[in-house]
């Protein structure tokens, strides 16, 4: 409630946090000044212009404050790279304790992308049915997001809760995603990591990510306020996890630098606790 107290309590992380904010600042104000400068048009109109293009109503329509578009860009941009990365070391991480479905990934992508085109294109992904199975079933296994928090009211809430009323004004529920996503009830064998269960004839085939039809994983959220950049989040993971075992072979390391899967619960991601160690072998690829 009272953030300006931190300076008093904690001076050295209150400095801390303004050589932060100091640097972002350094980074997007010029970002912010470029997009000012340009004529706006359907070609350009980005997440920075329609901030930008917003007017607060109760302050006579003012625009949103340099300040607070500063931390609406670092959140909107952060939040993205720093969950897809969290996601893709877990990704990584479990082929290379599974060097099986490496492998067979590798197949997979090697089959599609052969040749002398030499590279991955978007639209080479959607033919890659295994590589979709790779990243649901990493993303089931670890979600990123440890839960997430929703307001309920009403009986028909309380209903689905399991208790005889809610008290008035509703109440705060916490979702804990890594539970459902590793429920025995819903999955087989649910702490293995198995992609085939995403594939055709699998359990999860046709999983629901957005929790519209059912909830059985919510590794985006779910329901009306699912993370709007799911689907990117989605394409990323999958483009670069076809590249760097495209372009790689990835192998344990040895001791003290084995993969090791303990999570480390931080704010707002869950990641490992010892990030990821492997051995990479380059691979040659052979073109017509």
């Amino acid at each position: 409630m009272y953030p300006w107290i931190g300076k008093f309590l904690y001076p050295s992380r209150w400095g801390k946090l303004l050589a932060f904010r100091r640097q972002q600042e350094h980074y997007f104000l010029p970002l912010v000044a470029e997009i000012k400068s340009q004529k706006p048009s359907q070609d350009n109109y980005s997440y920075v212009r329609s901030v930008l293009d917003l007017r607060i109503h109760e302050l006579g329509d003012m625009q949103v404050p340099e300040g607070q578009l500063v931390s609406l860009i670092s959140e909107f941009l952060g939040n993205a790279s720093d969950s897809t990365g969290a996601a893709l070391e877990w990704t990584m991480a479990n082929l290379v304790k599974h060097p099986e479905v490496q492998t067979k990934l590798r197949a997979e992508i090697n089959n599609i992308v052969c040749g002398s085109k030499g590279f991955i294109e978007d639209a080479d992904l959607s033919r890659m049915p295994y590589l979709r199975a790779v990243v649901l079933e990493s993303i089931r296994r670890h979600p990123t997001i440890p839960f997430v928090m929703r307001h309920v009211d009403g009986d028909e809430a309380a209903k689905a809760l399991g208790v005889s009323r809610l008290p008035r004004g509703g109440t705060t529920v916490n979702f804990l995603v890594g539970k459902i996503s590793r429920n025995p009830e819903v999955w087989s064998n649910p702490m293995s990591f198995s992609p085939e269960r995403f594939m055709p004839g699998g359990e999860g085939e046709s999983v629901d990510l957005t929790g519209t039809r059912e909830i059985k994983m919510m590794p985006f959220g779910a329901g009306r306020r699912v993370c709007p950049g799911m689907t990117l989040a989605m394409f990323h993971l999958g483009y670069f996890v076809a590249n760097l075992v495209r372009e790689f072979e990835w192998l344990e390391a040895d001791g003290d630098e084995a993969v090791d899967f303990t999570e480390y619960h931080g704010f707002p991601f869950t990641t490992m606790k010892r990030g990821l160690r492997a051995r990479l072998v380059p691979l040659v690829h052979l073109t017509k």
